[in-house]
């Protein structure tokens, strides 16, 4: 499985967050830590705020902090919001997608389950687990 950019993002912002969860970061900060574009972790940070994940605050001594304890989030559930849009395969999709093979497919059923493992691991791994924070130069 690969996930894409923006759940690394979110992952990685969630991750610095965890590590200090009495404070508040701006997302260019974020942005400078891990060398990642501001503009798409903007895209990021909203949708981890709208998946009840982090709180933002605008203005003078605002910023994004954890919603809930790190230990109360869990990679699973991070990763599900985060890659909702984006099924693995396109028979994955809402509509069902175009595959010609739907009818006999004897793939789908596999990657489901191989899909909902993989899920179900990192349900078993919480923030709190992989907090990280910058090394000092």
């Amino acid at each position: 499985m690969r996930l894409t950019s923006f759940t690394d993002f979110a992952l990685r912002t969630l991750m610095r967050l965890a590590a200090d969860p009495d404070r508040a970061f701006t997302t260019e900060e974020i942005a400078q830590t891990y060398g990642i574009s501001r503009h798409h972790l903007t895209k990021v940070v909203r949708e981890l705020a709208e998946g009840g994940f982090i709180h933002t605050q605008r203005g003078a001594g605002g910023g994004m902090r954890l919603a809930r304890a790190a230990k109360d989030i869990t990679l699973g559930a991070v990763v599900r919001r985060m890659e909702a849009p984006q099924p693995i395969v396109e028979c994955f999709r809402a509509d069902g997608g175009d595959c010609v093979m739907t009818a006999a497919c004897r793939l789908k059923a596999r990657l489901a389950r191989a899909n909902e493992a993989f899920l179900t691991d990192l349900d078993r791994t919480s923030l709190q687990d992989c907090a990280w924070a910058p090394v000092a130069a």
